[in-house]
């Protein structure tokens, strides 16, 4: 979500669908026929050959094989659509290292909520594909470029860019780049940079948090939810409201929030009117639509609410993020007087946005770093899958299942999980195949019951008219008589 594109990661779209080369051995020399010596050269001769072959260009020194059989594989959208435009592909050739860059090998990589948003079309901060995604992601320096004095090979880093950190490896700025803590694991690494520093600059460059508020975190077990409840708990007597399903409840009142909601089955807003009828100091908007209203109308005077996300247009419908500021944007300025009358204010945050300001962001993970230091916030990991999986880690975020960061590894999956994993998609197959089949009968067995009313219906309607003619002679023999 944040940093400058790399443009050395990324290959053209030839090139990401070749298929990795077979490292060939050169064929064995042929061998060379005996023949009779030579005679003698006198010494002009001797000369004029010397000179011939200072003439003769020395041969071009060849390519390093290590740049010919040098490939990674890389996760890249080719498509918007479904979690099938996701897929694994293999590039080849060392990516060039550019003066102030370095070369990372990457272990782990970060699923956020706006990866979900690029596969559909939804995030305009993603280059159009293809392309690989992921804004996060740690490993272990390769290769550092010229001027590079502040990193050095086998530093182990996280690193944070717009994109184009879903592969095994990656070319980045420095400023992009983060040295990991002493105790630190790769996958803490790749979950903290995109949902702890949107979670920091949100609650304390916008919001301002200080003891004894109160504030809304919407979606409170996803990545940003739990980051955010940790940097409450850093200050002293804040109250927080956190929506999440009933099950992620005893999961999210343990890691800080006060008042757990099922948004399910409760009107959080009638809830929090309940415990807080004066309103909130502080909300966390990542949802959109009539979420940002009900929001903005439980803050307090000097309240404020701060939009970074809208998740409910995956659910409904498709507008890029320019598309929705607009209209909220036009909905607001309506109501401008009432907006200045209220003392209450409204704030957007995107982190993607925040390229240029590489210095507001290494301020805000220096803080980040520290507190991680002392042991005051940790990243809950909700679950790690194989780049081979990525369509399930997607699906799992999609549908709320997760409780905390889902993690992608570079490790590739050994045989026995590949065959596992395929037996998984069969089964699922044939499941989804059923259920096909069971809809289609259903809707036949619906369209049949239908159309026996409509006979039933026209029988009754020709019976009816049959009986008519009956009636009308019945009449009048009564009014004969």
């Amino acid at each position: 979500m944040s940093g400058e594109d790399a443009p050395a990661q990324q290959q053209n779209a030839e090139e990401q669908k070749q298929p990795q080369q077979e490292t060939k051995t050169p064929a064995e020399s042929p061998k060379t026929e005996s023949k009779p010596d030579p005679p003698p050269t006198s010494a002009s001769t001797e000369a004029a050959a010397a000179a011939a072959d200072a003439d003769t260009p020395a041969p071009a020194a060849e390519k390093a094989p290590e740049e010919d059989t040098f490939s990674y594989r890389a996760l890249v959208l080719t498509g918007y659509g479904g979690y099938d435009k996701v897929k694994l592909q293999v590039k080849k050739g060392k990516p060039a290292l550019k003066s102030g860059e370095v070369m990372v090998r990457v272990k782990m990589c970060g699923l956020n909520f706006a990866d979900l948003m690029a596969r559909q079309g939804l995030y305009d901060r993603l280059p159009s594909p293809p392309v690989s995604p992921g804004m996060e992601c740690s490993g272990i320096i390769e290769a550092v470029g010229e001027d590079v004095t502040d990193r050095k090979v086998g530093d182990k880093v996280l690193v944070l860019n717009r994109s184009g950190l879903w592969q095994e490896v990656v070319v980045v700025a420095t400023t992009h780049t983060f040295l990991m803590p002493e105790g630190m694991s790769f996958e803490e690494a790749a979950a903290l940079p995109v949902n702890y520093i949107t979670a920091y600059m949100m609650l304390f460059d916008f919001g301002h948090l200080r003891p004894n508020q109160s504030i809304l975190v919407h979606m409170a077990a996803g990545g940003v939810g739990i980051a955010a409840t940790q940097l409450c708990k850093t200050v002293n007597d804040v109250t927080v409201f956190g929506t999440a399903s009933a099950s992620k409840h005893e999961v999210i009142s343990q890691g800080g929030v006060t008042h757990p909601i099922d948004y399910r089955t409760r009107d959080y807003v009638e809830e929090i009117r309940k415990i807080s009828p004066k309103g909130l100091d502080i909300v966390l908007d990542p949802l959109g639509g009539s979420d940002t209203h009900k929001g903005y109308n439980l803050l307090k005077p000097m309240g404020k609410l701060i939009s970074y996300g809208a998740a409910n247009m995956l659910a409904g419908q498709k507008k890029n993020l320019f598309a929705v500021a607009k209209t909220w944007y036009q909905q607001f300025s309506v109501h401008t007087l009432s907006l200045i009358q209220g003392n209450r204010s409204v704030c957007g945050f995107h982190l993607g946005y925040l390229d240029s300001e590489s210095e507001l962001i290494a301020q805000a993970m220096a803080v980040i770093m520290d507190l991680y230091k002392q042991g005051k916030i940790k990243p809950r990991i909700d679950s790690t899958y194989h780049l081979e999986q990525v369509g399930d880690a997607m699906r799992r975020m999609q549908e709320r299942h997760n409780i905390g960061k889902i993690i992608l590894t570079t490790e590739p999956m050994k045989e026995e999980e590949k065959k596992e994993e395929a037996k998984k998609d069969e089964e699922k197959k044939k499941d989804d195949k059923k259920k096909d089949d069971k809809k289609k009968e259903d809707k036949k067995k619906d369209e049949a019951k239908k159309e026996e009313k409509k006979e039933e219906k026209k029988k009754e309607e020709t019976k009816k008219d049959d009986k008519k003619p009956e009636e009308k002679k019945e009449e009048a023999k009564k009014e004969e008589n």
